[in-house]
């Protein structure tokens, strides 16, 4: 195994990751047409629009930017030219964690070396991973740096879950959870909470030790909800669903950006990392996987339950000065309006009113997404 070294940044710069699904635009169902798709993209996009491991995905991915706006831009211009290619061919775009009623025992594997390989090790455990998430990175300076703002980042995983929570149903029926894509994530034997590292040479020890023990095949294989990413440079947050539109994307990844350079900043001034057990944010991300922005979540420091609002609001007063440092205070303001808005409820609600998994889709699909 080569050393993994880390790429630093000098700033806090963002790259997005979006997985959606494609949709038959009559069956409404999941689509095996990523191949189609690919073809026919121009050139100019094919770098930055992938395959993922079910046909029936799609990745957009942003160049490097430097604030949330650019991010939005970015975006705004693949979607606007991807869904100009996909419309002629009776494909659409749905914005969710998990479908509502399409099974993931129809879908099928991506014709690629790597993934037909996890199929051979985890069998079933891979073939369940038809959902669809949203990872944001964000620039840090150093290894170390990277593992320290991984560690510090766990209390607030639980909060970002609930945020973006927007997966309530699976395999035809609701699950009673509002994320259910993160408990379908958690069967990944290297998938869930991280381990609590001290620096970056302990993390390179972990890599080369599950490698070298055949665990993993490449460090690609570890799916934690926050990691270290080696070549980018970046702390990579992965815990969320995928949400229901652009302006929640752009709304969580203010809030990543905030955190990760806030927290970078306050380990440069030799803040103090309070003790907390892990078992705690395990709970807390348990009532964000079950209630989603209706969670009640605990305080790992003095231990009272407080609601989603009630977090996102002193949150977000706490990083206003760095939203404003980093241009993106009205994108930090907008998290504001997520637990209303909530993509799992939403879903619910149309389901509740119509008694068809069908019309959910319909109805998402009519609502503009960017």
């Amino acid at each position: 195994m080569s050393i993994m070294r880390f790429t630093p940044n000098t700033s806090p710069t963002i790259g997005v990751e979006i997985e959606l699904q494609l949709i038959d635009a009559k069956e409404l169902a999941l689509t095996s047409a990523i191949d189609q798709v690919l073809t026919a993209l121009p050139g100019h996009l094919r770098d930055s629009v992938k395959p993922e491991l079910m046909q029936c995905y799609i990745e957009i991915n942003t160049r490097i930017c430097r604030n949330v706006r650019e991010v939005g831009e970015d975006l705004r211009d693949k979607l606007t030219q991807l869904e100009s290619i996909i419309h002629p061919m009776g494909v659409r775009l749905l914005w969710s964690g998990t479908h509502p009623f399409s099974s993931w025992r129809h879908q099928k594997i991506t014709n690629h070396e790597r993934y037909a390989r996890l199929v051979t090790l985890m069998e079933d455990v891979v073939r369940r991973l038809v959902t669809f998430g949203l990872h944001v990175h964000i620039g840090v300076d150093s290894g170390d740096k990277a593992v320290m703002v991984c560690d510090r980042m766990l209390h607030y995983v639980p909060l970002l879950l609930a945020l973006s929570a927007n997966s309530p149903f699976w395999e035809g029926r609701s699950s009673g959870l509002q994320s259910n894509r993160s408990k379908i994530m958690e069967g990944l034997p290297t998938a869930g909470l991280p381990y609590q590292m001290r620096n970056w040479s302990e993390y390179v020890w972990l890599v080369k030790h599950l490698r070298e023990t055949g665990f993993i095949n490449s460090i690609r294989e570890i799916w934690w909800d926050i990691r270290p990413h080696h070549h980018f440079g970046t702390v990579e947050l992965r815990v969320c669903d995928v949400p229901p539109c652009l302006d929640h994307v752009l709304a969580i990844t203010a809030l990543v950006q905030c955190l990760v350079h806030t927290i970078s900043n306050e380990i440069d001034e030799g803040t103090f990392l309070s003790e907390y057990h892990p078992m705690m944010v395990e709970q807390n991300k348990w009532r964000a996987t079950r209630y989603g922005a209706d969670a009640a979540l605990v305080s790992s420091t003095t231990f009272q339950q407080r609601s989603v609002p009630e977090l996102v609001e002193e949150l977000t007063a706490r990083l206003t000065p760095t939203a404003i440092e980093l241009n993106c205070l009205a994108e930090l303001r907008s998290v504001l309006t997520l637990p209303a808005a909530s993509g799992a409820r939403h879903q619910v609600e149309i389901y509740e009113a119509t008694g068809s998994r069908r019309k959910v889709v319909e109805k998402l699909l009519e609502r503009p997404a960017f």
